[in-house]
């Protein structure tokens, strides 16, 4: 299948996965794939990603309700990162932060230490069984 063939696999046989907003180009995450996310992801046009801490399948929003509706699947130009472009879904605005957040980076380095420095816009406790 083209769509595997092209990918430059680690030794693992995953890829490092970064999900953009299609709107903002905000960065929302940074994931992994294996070859069966990535085909699912293409066929159900939703985010799967592989999870290293739960050895399975992580269809981006089981839990919280927060999917990734997939826009594009790119590659970049050495075929070792993938980037989905995508829509936020479940809350507005989208939370893709298991700590309740729009985006994972929400730290930013400043003055010598890392600040907070996007919201929190739902209590994860709220979202998470």
């Amino acid at each position: 299948m083209e769509l595997l063939n092209a990918i430059r696999w680690d030794r693992d046989g995953l890829v490092p996965v970064i999900a953009q907003e299609a709107g903002t180009n905000d960065v929302l995450m940074f994931a992994w794939m294996n070859r069966d996310a990535l085909t699912e992801t293409a066929r159900i046009g939703e985010a799967v990603y592989w999870s290293r801490s739960r050895q399975r399948l992580w269809h981006k929003g089981e839990e919280s309700g927060h999917i990734q509706k997939v826009h594009e699947i790119r590659i970049d130009c050495d075929a070792d990162v993938v980037l989905l472009k995508v829509t936020q879904q479940g809350h507005e605005p989208g939370i893709a932060c298991h700590t309740g957040r729009h985006s994972c980076f929400f730290q930013r380095w400043e003055n010598g230490a890392w600040h907070a420095v996007e919201p929190v816009l739902k209590d994860p406790e709220s979202i998470y069984r």
